[in-house]
């Protein structure tokens, strides 16, 4: 393995956290900041969604859900603070050239329910400067609780 390679699979693994870690932080930019400007997320039977402004509109909804269900019910005395911890696992390069990559990885979600949701992200990257952008990511969630604040529907066709 040459060094190009090494430090395109440390920067590809930054971006993977950088996406989890400002998705569990609400920060919705962040993680947009993490895909192309004209990259695309497809959740598995929805219609994919282009572009920053499509997944930040998407995923907001999906944070805002959070801290209503929870605030919901909260009392007054007892506020509760919206928990999400997204942990990735099992990283694999399926293929890596200079100019893109093919990732797989399952991850988990715990949230103030506990096992909220898993499944896996399929994602192609793409370097941009100094660091490496997911161009394309399929998201399969293989498992929900019945009581999760997260895994919600995508837009359907």
């Amino acid at each position: 393995m040459e060094i190009w390679e090494l430090v395109a699979r440390e920067q590809i693994r930054d971006t993977v956290a950088r996406y989890n870690w400002s998705g569990d932080a609400g920060k919705i930019d962040g993680l947009a900041e993490t895909f192309c400007p004209d990259g695309v997320l497809e959740i598995r039977g929805a219609v994919p969604l282009h572009g920053r402004s499509e997944i930040v509109a998407f995923l907001g909804g999906v944070t805002d859900k959070i801290a209503v269900d929870v605030n919901a019910t909260a009392t007054a005395n007892a506020r509760i603070r919206p928990i999400v911890r997204h942990n990735v696992a099992n990283l694999l390069f399926n293929s890596v050239s200079p100019d893109r990559a093919q990732v797989s990885c399952y991850f988990t979600v715990f949230t103030h329910i506990g096992l909220d949701h898993f499944g896996r992200y399929r994602d192609i990257l793409v370097p941009d400067g100094d660091t490496w952008l997911i161009k394309y990511r399929k998201v399969s969630t293989d498992w929900a609780s019945p009581e999760s604040t997260m895994a919600r529907q995508a837009p359907r066709s």
